[in-house]
Parts: C-alpha cells; structure tokens; sequence
C-alpha cells in the first residue's frame, strides 16, 4: 500500500541536544509516510568559538538549565537515544553549511550525515567546529576528500543559511526545533503522539 505524503519543515541546530531527539522522533514518521522533510538550518549560538567554550558560559540560570538536562536526559532514555555528559558546546557553522551542500547529494547520504552530526557531538563527545572532525565524518558518510572544503567555500550555501534565519524571524521562531506540518507550528521536542496527530492532520491536506 501506498504510503500517504507528508512534507515538513523544520529549524534545528546540530548543537541543540532537543533537537537531537525531535529529528529522531520526526523521523520514525518514516514507518507511516512517505516523508519529506526540509531541515532549515539556523545557527543557535554563533558567539560560540569554534574550539569549544564551557556550557556555563551560554549564560542560562542554575535552575533552569537543571531542569532542561533533567527534562533532556529523561526524554533521550525513554527514546532510548544515547547521550553523553558534555561539559563543552561549540560553534556549529561550518557543520551547518556542510550538512545544506549534503543536500545536493543523494538522499541517503544526506540523511546519514544528517544524523552522524547529531551522534556525534551528542553520543561521542565529539567537537563538530573542529574542520578536521567534521572533514572526517563527511569521508566516512560517503562524501568525496574535499566535500567539506568546498561546502565552507561555496558562497551559495552560506546565503542559505541567511535565507533560513530570514524564514525563522519572518515565524518569529524563539527556538529549535520548531517544526511546520502544513498550517500548524509544532515547537520543541515534543512527544512523537503530538509529531503524529499533527502529522496526519498535515497529511490529509495532499488526499
């Protein structure tokens, strides 16, 4: 049987550990559609240098960020998403721009790149603003020696990444990930029945 369509977008960010659950959870959709989706890719926190800072310094009150790791950990677990203590975040630039020029390749290898930033930076403790790391993960999802080189070079994909934060501040997104089924907004990483129900809302549009 025919899978039904399913077209969505979303604002994520390889550094934000939400993100790294909701682009999990949004994927398992997969089983019932025939999904397409348009990942907008916005930078969270570009002062961060590409070497890496410690989590302290993104500024955020003591009791709040308890509770967002205590939410996060707990959410990894019920997913069963393996997620390592960081100390450390990073700038995310150059891995945005290499996953939009990934794009331009088969959808496969998009996809696997997609996800081996996100394991990566959250399941291996890797830096993903390191040019050499990030050079290696592109080999090893396929993609040719000098891809990455070229993806940080090629002017077209940093006026994407331009386009995308124009669209985020045009829907007055305050966070990633926010997702966009049709007319509905869905924000954070909410629980895959909400990414369902709005899902086969969305869908019903294409019948």
């Amino acid at each position: 049987m025919k899978k039904p369509r399913l077209e969505v977008n979303v604002f994520i960010d390889y550094i934000c550990p939400f993100c790294y659950i909701g682009s999990e959870r949004l994927l398992r959709l997969k089983d019932d559609y025939d999904l397409k989706v348009a990942w907008w890719l916005v930078e969270i926190h570009p002062q961060t240098p590409p070497e890496g800072m410690p989590l302290e310094q993104l500024g955020y009150p003591a009791e709040q960020w308890r509770r967002m790791m205590q939410s996060l950990y707990e959410m990894a677990a019920t997913d069963g998403l393996p997620l390592a203590e960081r100390q450390f975040t990073t700038n995310s630039h150059k891995a945005l721009l290499l996953s939009e020029a990934a794009k331009g390749q088969d959808p496969d290898t998009s996809y696997a790149l997609h996800q081996r930033l996100f394991t990566a930076f959250f399941a291996e403790r890797l830096n993903i603003g390191d040019p050499a790391i990030l050079q290696k993960i592109a080999v090893d999802c396929g993609l040719p020696a000098n891809f990455a080189e070229q993806a940080w070079q090629d002017p077209e994909n940093e006026q994407k990444l331009i386009r995308y934060q124009q669209i985020a501040d045009k829907y007055r997104i305050q966070g990633v990930p926010t997702y966009i089924f049709g007319h509905r907004v869905v924000y954070g990483a909410s629980a895959f029945d909400e990414l369902k129900a709005a899902a086969a809302n969305a869908a019903a549009e294409y019948i």
